[in-house]
């Protein structure tokens, strides 16, 4: 699914909920925008702390700019067909 946001003023928001209800539950769903970037920033801040953990206990594993650039590459390569 997409996600869009809308800003509108309060006095149509009755109209806008009312065309927006014509859509089945699998076609749309209304998410509140706190709760939308509530849980991609709980879960972002959470794989960031565990990064930030594996630096500090000097467990992380670092890769080359030639590492990457192989790696990339055959990634890229893999999706061109």
């Amino acid at each position: 699914m997409e996600a869009i946001r809308l800003e509108f003023k309060s006095e149509i928001k009755e109209k806008i909920l009312e065309l927006l209800s014509s859509f089945s539950s699998d076609e749309l769903k209304i998410v509140e925008e706190d709760t939308f970037y509530e849980s991609d920033f709980k879960e972002n801040k959470r794989k960031l702390h565990e990064r930030a953990e594996k630096i500090t206990k000097g467990t992380a594993q670092y890769s080359t700019f030639e590492e990457l650039d192989v790696l990339l590459e055959k990634t890229i390569s893999k999706y061109e067909d």
